[in-house]
């Protein structure tokens, strides 16, 4: 198996239960509207949070939240819309961005609530 698409998966699963830990409840994994996916659907008793996991080793220069550009947030926020609108959900939306670092050392997980808004259009 392709072992950036394994990282990936064990990213995921590591963001889930570190949401889990958090007091997140998680809605869906890997929610898809037409070609879009949101990684997780989660939500707390005030807010919709829409996920965004990004996993990398260790070893690269660029951070992994960098990789959530101006066009993956705008497919995001499209996907969320129509999840809004299919599942109605009266809250309120956030998004966050997870970013696993995997190194020898172990793995770190980084949160970043509210890491985007909606862009205006």
């Amino acid at each position: 198996m392709n072992p950036a698409y394994t990282l990936g998966q064990n990213g995921e699963q590591m963001a889930v239960q570190f949401l889990q830990q958090q007091g997140y409840t998680i809605r869906h994994l890997n929610w898809r509207h037409h070609h879009i996916e949101l990684d997780i659907v989660a939500e707390t008793p005030d807010y919709l949070v829409i996920v965004e996991v990004k996993s990398q080793h260790g070893n690269t220069f660029k951070h992994p939240s960098q990789a959530v550009g101006f066009h993956k947030i705008r497919h995001i926020v499209w996907a969320t819309h129509a999840y809004v609108l299919l599942y109605n959900v009266p809250k309120p939306v956030r998004f966050d961005v997870i970013s696993v670092i995997a190194s020898p050392n172990g793995t770190q997980i980084e949160h970043t609530a509210d890491a985007f808004m909606a862009p205006l259009e």
